[in-house]
């Protein structure tokens, strides 16, 4: 883009303060919801015996989260759009921490399905509305950066998540209430506090934020429409959305990929306990972290390198070959923990590092009009994955062998690396005009 040495400079002291004002609120939000809809893979192992829950009822349990979860993505969306995302992201957050909580006080199996439909529907429209708001914020060579900054708090929150739960099942009794009902109230606590603080804090977009000035925000928002050609009044309905075979495309590869994502998210627990039935919970916690450490380095690095080198496509194809075949060697291996581990790292390296590229790939193959619901039905499609993800596992797997089911997911994504093969740019978007994908 042609601009003055000046506004050049400007507009690198602009994009530093977005990144300090914009992405830690960002970071948090991602991270404490993903701690919290992932509690549920951690308090089974205690939650199981009390309630008298079996694998595959825990299955149909932690799938049936995402019925409400999907249906109110793109109406979430929607709202966001209209209300602005200070308001909005602030209701997500308090209404998801206060349903957290309540989970912990759940008596029967009938009242934890209702909770975690709740939950979904608490939570739905957060990570769209998450991937819209930085449409708003930064342009798209920054863009894959910014999303694995966000979408780096989902290998944080579920490291931090497991081997905290490991301890509180261990050592958490208080008040009469099983550890495993801990792990739901202390871990909902945080954001109905953080809902407070982005509804008192954060800007919607440059030209409402204290901290820039008037030609900051204008050059900012004038950098980013500058990126979208196509002549819109900025609408887009569900129905045309529906229709349309790009974003249709986009959600079938994210489908593929999120049963897998979540087929590792759900089960980790489990998993780690069959490679050593020696461990304990807190064991169990810290070795189910070390996955995502390796997921979470090379997220980073793979979003870096996805920037730099412009081309998304090949770069997600690659992130879907290394978890397939860390799939594949879990399976094969699941008799020897040091292999099995192996196996479970390359599968977090390949999901994490998935999403910095993938979502910037689709942000620069939808025009400016696509954007809000195009995300939210790219995004509500794949949540559809996390249904059938655990959902089949838990049907599938043996009652002594979960890691069997483990071949669903690497034969889902697999079929995710086909569709990513036929994927074109649309026309009159960023990635049409760069050759980004």
């Amino acid at each position: 883009m042609s601009v003055s040495q000046g506004a050049q400079f400007t507009g690198q002291t602009v994009l530093r303060r977005v990144r300090r004002s914009i992405l830690p609120a960002a970071f948090l939000l991602y991270a404490f919801n993903y701690m919290d809809r992932a509690a549920i893979s951690y308090a089974q192992l205690g939650m199981s015996a009390e309630l008298g829950i079996s694998l595959a009822t825990y299955g149909t349990v932690a799938a049936i989260f995402f019925i409400a979860y999907t249906t109110l993505e793109i109406p979430s969306n929607i709202m966001m759009k209209k209300v602005g995302a200070r308001v909005w992201l602030a209701r997500i957050a308090v209404t998801w921490g206060i349903v957290t909580i309540l989970t912990g006080f759940v008596q029967n199996t009938t009242h934890l399905y209702i909770a975690r439909i709740a939950l979904g529907a608490a939570e739905a429209g957060l990570y769209p509305g998450l991937l819209l708001f930085m449409t708003f914020w930064f342009r798209s060579e920054e863009r894959s950066r910014a999303f694995a900054h966000v979408s780096f708090a989902q290998p944080v929150a579920l490291l931090i998540g497991s081997a905290t739960a490991g301890v509180i099942l261990d050592q958490a009794d208080w008040f009469g209430l099983s550890s495993w009902r801990w792990v739901f109230i202390l871990q909902g606590i945080p954001p109905v506090l953080l809902g407070v603080w982005i509804f008192l804090t954060l800007a919607d977009r440059p030209s409402k934020a204290k901290w820039l000035s008037k030609n900051e925000a204008d050059w900012l928002e004038g950098e980013i429409t500058n990126e979208y050609r196509a002549e819109d009044n900025g609408q887009l309905t569900s129905l045309s959305v529906i229709k349309n075979p790009r974003i249709l495309h986009l959600a079938l590869i994210n489908l593929m990929y999120a049963i897998g994502l979540n087929g590792m998210t759900f089960y980790m627990p489990q998993i780690v306990k069959q490679l050593n039935p020696d461990y304990s919970a807190t064991n169990i916690g810290l070795v189910g972290a070390i996955p995502y450490v390796f997921g979470a380095i090379a997220m980073l690095l793979v979003a870096r390198y996805s920037d730099l080198l412009g081309s998304r496509k090949p770069l997600v194809m690659a992130t879907l070959v290394v978890a397939v075949v860390g799939l594949v060697v879990t399976t094969i291996f699941r008799d020897t923990p040091l292999l099995g581990m192996v196996g479970l790292s390359l599968l977090a390296m390949g999901v994490f590092s998935y999403l910095g590229p993938f979502w910037a790939l689709a942000t620069e193959a939808l025009t400016r009009a696509q954007t809000a619901v195009g995300l939210a039905m790219i995004n509500a499609i794949a949540a559809a994955g996390g249904f059938f993800g655990p959902f089949v596992i838990g049907r599938t797997a043996a009652a002594d062998d979960v890691i069997l089911g483990l071949l669903f997911p690497a034969v889902s994504m697999s079929l995710g690396i086909v569709l990513l093969i036929f994927l074109k740019p649309a026309a009159k978007t960023p990635a049409a005009s760069t050759g980004s994908i």
